[in-house]
């Protein structure tokens, strides 16, 4: 289904750029942590793989594709390399590898779905580990760094934006209508709304008619 919506060269092209922007993300995270660069690597490796090794091994994709395809495994460390050295300059155009990473949240929940249904998933279950794919490697990091994974606290809109494209996809293959079209108009969707997110700061909403003295922790 996948090499029917893109051709094989573009979908790993697409692939790489989306681990490439999330691996960087979690470089820099490390670095603002002072991690040595072992654990700039690491953090690099978990965002960008983490996601997609978790969907391979609950739908028995093995081994992963992480393992299978070596450029999936190296376009991290070279992420990471970059992100070592040159910190500083990275650190400057951190609003467009935001912008880049919403763009691989995009592809990453949309391939992620449709991989899952390839696989025999109910759609439900596809929408939903399309979703993982999208925001897991970012639940890895964060509980490495000891931080609250940003998918239980959406300032702005990480998941929601990754569940709309997922269950887009879900809806197309429901309909007998994914194709092209129907699944670039998912990724487009998403992509928009973490865009607007970011720039707005939208939020999940929190506990309805929610009183408390206890303000909330950063």
């Amino acid at each position: 289904m996948l090499h029917d919506l893109f051709p094989p060269g573009v979908q790993h092209a697409l692939d790489l750029a989306g681990i490439f922007v999330f691996a960087t993300s979690g470089a820099l995270l490390a670095v603002r942590k002072n991690f040595d660069v072992f654990g700039i690597a690491v953090l690099a490796l978990v965002t960008a793989l983490g996601g997609g090794l978790f969907r391979d091994l609950v739908i028995g994709a093995v081994p992963p594709a992480a393992f299978g395809e070596l450029s999936f495994f190296v376009t991290p460390l070279i992420a990471a390399a970059l992100v070592f050295f040159l910190h500083p300059e990275v650190q400057r155009i951190n609003r467009a590898i935001n912008v880049f990473d919403a763009a691989g949240l995009a592809l990453f929940c949309v391939t992620g779905t449709t991989k899952a249904y390839e696989y025999g998933l109910g759609l439900t279950a596809s929408a939903a580990l399309g979703l993982a794919t999208a925001v897991g490697g970012g639940v890895l990091r964060d509980v490495l760094v000891n931080e609250v994974p940003s998918l239980l606290r959406d300032r702005e809109m990480y998941a929601v934006p990754a569940t709309v494209g997922a269950a887009m996809v879900a809806v197309s293959i429901a309909l007998d209508s994914l194709n092209g079209v129907t699944t670039a108009l998912a990724i487009v969707t998403t992509f928009v709304l973490r865009l607007l997110a970011m720039r707005y700061h939208w939020r999940a909403p929190l506990a309805w008619n929610r009183r408390s003295s206890v303000a909330e922790e950063p």
